[in-house]
Order: structure tokens, then sequence, then C-alpha cells
């Protein structure tokens, strides 16, 4: 059986987010620089503090968010096109994660209740990752 994970590219950023989304999100993460990579020697120059992989694991069976800083010759472009879903079943677990997703970074839709669920909110936080929070999902398991 398949298991679908993300995996998502900063500008710089990669180890603070991951460090953010372990203390936010609970789970365990590992982290390499370019610096501690087996083939340190053919990273970019100026890259060694940069992650070449980041992946925390989630608590209790919750999914693998993995994450690496962009270091191709091309451009860096800002996470779009796709939000990271996190469900709950307890609204005021879903609404403490919000809240601090939420902090320093940009709501674009506050947590409330909808049709398909008790509490549902999208935001993109302070490193650009755009999330989608929701609690009590009608008619699924969270």
């Amino acid at each position: 059986m398949a298991q679908l994970n993300a995996y998502l590219f900063f500008d710089g950023t990669c180890a603070d987010a991951m460090r953010f989304y372990e203390r936010t999100l609970g789970g365990k993460l590992d982290l390499m620089s370019q610096a501690d990579s087996p083939e340190a020697s053919a990273a970019p120059p100026d890259s060694a503090d940069k992650t070449m992989h980041a992946r925390l694991v989630l608590d209790d069976g919750g999914g693998t968010l993995m994450a690496s800083d962009w270091i191709a010759e091309q451009p860096y472009e800002a996470m779009k096109g796709f939000s990271l879903a996190l469900a709950y079943s307890a609204v005021p677990e879903a609404q403490k994660v919000y809240d601090a997703l939420a902090e320093g970074g940009q709501e674009t839709m506050p947590m409330q209740k909808t049709f398909f669920a008790e509490s549902f909110g999208m935001l993109i936080d302070r490193f650009g990752t755009p999330w989608m929070i929701s609690a009590g999902m009608a008619g699924a398991q969270a």
C-alpha cells in the first residue's frame, strides 16, 4: 500500500520552519544540513548552512512532513497551488494549532463552523506554507 507524504521547499528557512512545526504539531524531527551530507563537496557554494533534508514524523502515525532548502540554480518560487490539511477530532485542539500556525502569518479564513466541519480555517504561516485546519469533519474520520 502506498503512503502519501508532503515535501516542501523553503528559501533558506527550512530548519526554522521545521523546528516550529515540530513544536506546534508534535513529533520527531531529523535535520541534515548540506555541510553534514555525505556529498557535501558537491553542494553549491555558500549552501553549507542550508538544510539538505528534514523529516518530521508526526505523533500517533499522523503522517510525515519532509522539506529542504531550495538550492537549485533557478530562482525560488513561493509555495502555491496547494495546502497542507490537518484534521482533528476536537475543535479546541484544532483551534490551538490554527492559532500557533497563524501567528506572524496571514489568516485567509478564520476558524468557523461550515457545512462539512464543526470548525474549519485556512492560513499561510510565517514561512509561506498554506494550511487548512479542520475539526469534527461531517461524514469522515479525523
